[in-house]
């Protein structure tokens, strides 16, 4: 069995001033987001210049909003369709299931359309695109955040990578 604090340490010690005080602040933020084992990811940012924490708060942003934000209890008085279904005696619990797999599946297809680039077979005109990281100010970093769409499920906040979805 590893220890993480060891492993930490050790990586930690072997980089120079600049990518260690950009480690220990990585380590800071994500730590404050309840991150627990954020070593790979900080390993990732530091030495492979990935946009690691800017990924994680987006897609833990997504989830939170778009797909968890149904749990709320009041989310679907807003939309009369379910309205209609609990109306009929359909289950709350189910409807709240159902509207979050679909919001997933939305979410999932956009993330994968804009990890796409773009696709002249779909709209017939040439047009591309990236989703990059921004510093302060809104101005780009440079930094690509590809592959959104394979790293969702697993950012489930629950930790059960959305198996309570499909329930």
């Amino acid at each position: 069995m590893s220890d993480p604090q060891a492993a930490w340490q050790k990586w930690l010690n072997s980089l120079d001033m600049p990518r260690k005080a950009a480690a220990e602040s990585l380590r800071a933020q994500f730590s404050a987001l309840g991150v627990a084992n954020s070593l790979d990811l900080i390993k990732s940012e530091v030495m492979e210049d990935l946009p690691q924490l800017a990924r994680f708060v987006l897609l833990r942003s997504l989830w939170h909003g778009a797909i968890d934000g149904w749990t709320e209890s009041d989310s679907l008085d807003q939309l009369p369709a379910a309205q209609r279904l609990r109306a009929a005696g359909a289950d709350q619990e189910d409807l709240v299931r159902l509207v979050r797999a679909v919001a997933y599946e939305a979410v999932f297809a956009t993330l994968y359309e804009l990890d796409a680039g773009g696709d002249v077979n779909v709209s017939g005109v040439q047009a591309n695109w990236v989703v990059m990281e921004s510093c302060e100010g809104d101005s780009p970093t440079r930094r690509a955040m590809s592959g959104l769409h394979e790293d969702l499920l697993s950012l489930d906040p629950s930790g059960r990578e959305g198996a309570d979805l499909w329930q």
